[in-house]
């Protein structure tokens, strides 16, 4: 296989984690409204997380995040986390906070505290992260490198497309626009939430 075509197949499997709706997504839009640059240090977050773990199934540790033990205390701290993000969010709907939710207190902490309290994105890297990372080694360290850009990219080309979006439609829409997207942001996030607490009961009763 050629590395244009396995980069090429790398880059869509990408974009189609990447641009699934997750909790990312749902602070990316409501920091948004904050900033039309919350995306970028959002993914940059991401990568500060994304990078070692990465690096680690580069060098064969990617079957330690099959761990029940492991996916349990992700899925039980990513819970807790997720509910506290929505409860602000609803606050900030109230205007009890003022115009945006603040915790955590800046776009990059999001980035990577939603990173690492997602089970999912572990679960990720495990499986079909992994299997692009052991496909990539066929190319070489710079087969590997090369991949690890890409795939970063089109997280900060998404995160920073769907916070310019919201924030431009902030400032058209106003006040109401605002309140709107914190509240929907708030219920996703309660939902994935609840979902992360279900998950972590079941892992532990393994």
């Amino acid at each position: 296989m050629e590395f244009s075509s396995f980069l090429l197949e790398a880059v869509i499997v990408s974009l189609s984690g990447v641009m699934a709706p997750g909790p990312l997504t749902a602070v990316t839009i409501a920091k948004g409204n904050e900033s039309p640059g919350a995306g970028a240090m959002i993914a940059i977050g991401h990568g500060i997380v994304e990078l070692p773990l990465m690096l680690s199934i580069f060098h064969g540790m990617g079957h330690l995040l099959n761990s029940s033990d492991v996916k349990a205390v992700i899925s039980a701290a990513g819970s807790l986390f997720l509910v506290m993000m929505s409860i602000d969010m609803f606050r900030s709907v109230k205007g009890v906070r003022g115009s945006s939710p603040n915790y955590p207190s800046s776009p990059l902490t999001a980035g990577v505290l939603l990173s690492v309290g997602n089970v999912y994105f572990f679960l990720w890297w495990a499986t079909v992260g992994a299997a692009l990372i052991s496909r990539s080694v066929q190319f070489g360290v710079t087969g590997f490198l090369v991949f690890a850009l890409a795939h970063w990219s089109c997280d900060l080309l998404w995160d920073s497309f769907l916070s310019l979006l919201t924030f431009r439609g902030g400032r058209f829409f106003g006040r109401r626009f605002q309140k709107i997207a914190f509240a929907i942001c708030g219920v996703c996030l309660l939902f994935y939430s609840a979902k992360s607490f279900v998950d972590a009961l079941r892992l532990f009763a393994v």
